[in-house]
Formats: C-alpha cells, sequence, structure tokens
C-alpha cells in the first residue's frame, strides 16, 4: 500500500510534520519506543488491535523519515531492535503536550499517566 501525503505546495512545516507522523499508529509507536528499544514481538503485543502488516510497514516509514533505527543481531534466531533516533527524541515534548492537552480538554475521562520519557533520556542510539 503507498503511502499517503497531503499536498503541501506550499512546504508548510506542520503539513510536512503529520505527513510524517500524522496517522493513528506512529505517535503511539513513538511514544512505546520512548521507554527504550524494543522487538517487534514486543510492539505487535503492546498494541494489538494493529496487524503485522500495518506494524511492518509504520516501522518501515518511521526508520526511512529518520526516526527509527532498526538494529540487526547476527544471532540464531535472529534478533531485530527498534529504538529512537535522535530526531524523534525531540517529537517526545510535543506527544507529552498532547497527552496533557487530553488530560485538560477531558477532565470527565479516567485516563492512565503516560510514561512519556522527556529531555534525552530515552535510550537513543546512534546509527553506526
Amino acid at each position: 500500500m503507498a503511502r499517503k501525503y497531503i499536498d503541501n505546495p506550499n512546504a508548510c512545516s506542520l503539513v510536512h510534520t503529520m505527513n510524517i507522523i500524522g496517522n493513528k499508529w506512529k505517535p503511539i509507536i513513538l511514544y512505546l519506543l520512548s521507554n527504550g528499544s524494543m522487538r517487534f514481538g514486543m510492539l505487535n503485543t503492546l498494541i494489538p488491535t494493529i496487524s503485522k502488516k500495518v506494524l511492518t510497514n509504520q516501522l518501515k516509514e518511521l526508520e526511512n523519515d529518520g526516526l527509527l533505527l532498526r538494529q540487526s543481531f547476527a544471532e540464531i534466531p535472529p534478533r531485530v531492535e527498534y529504538s529512537l533516533t535522535e530526531k524523534a527524541v525531540g517529537l517526545l515534548p510535543v506527544l507529552r503536550m498532547l497527552s496533557d492537552w487530553a488530560n485538560e480538554a477531558y477532565p470527565e475521562m479516567d485516563f492512565e499517566q503516560c510514561r512519556i520519557i522527556e529531555n534525552g533520556k530515552a535510550s537513543v542510539q546512534q546509527r553506526v
């Protein structure tokens, strides 16, 4: 399935950002990885309503956009872990603000506390 973009003829930074993270799964994936690297199976377990095909596609898109690092380990069985890049860590305060907004705008909801690690505390790996 081809990636869908919103047309952005004026090069608006908000439109560009929404083209990168503006679907229902990518912010959740980034949120989960803010607590450290994870394997595909764990992400799939923590997001039970996402199909493996969609999760695979979303991870590839986030990697292509420079937000995720995919690290393969030469082991048997093969092991792959995903972690945030520095670019993605910069999004964590924005995700925190969205969470805070929901808490304020919908006080009648009993939200669980989001555990988004901020200020560069996330486990960020550098590309080698």
